[in-house]
């Protein structure tokens, strides 16, 4: 499964996952608009429950992808921000 990734204008690490490129018309517009406007394309990613994700379950992703046509990666959160400071890791 395809999906066309966009990171956000005002947070920075706020990803959307989406199934069609540049259609936006399944994301709610609170959630749009919190990105900013025209979030930026970063990136196509062919998906399969197989893949490995940095920070996503693939099978959620998919799930998502599958039912509402987009899904949200969140911002690391402070102990995630906490624990790879300790650990050395970047990602």
């Amino acid at each position: 499964m395809k999906t066309y990734i966009y990171k956000s204008r005002k947070k920075e690490e706020l990803y959307l996952y989406l199934s069609k490129k540049d259609d936006f018309s399944e994301v709610p517009p609170s959630l749009y608009s919190s990105m900013g406007d025209e979030p930026i394309f970063v990136m196509e990613l062919e998906l399969s429950p197989e893949r490995k994700l940095a920070r996503e379950d693939v099978k959620k992703v998919i799930h998502n992808l599958e039912t509402q046509g987009f899904h949200v990666q969140m911002p690391p959160t402070n102990d995630l921000l906490l624990h790879r400071e300790r650990t050395g890791q970047l990602h």
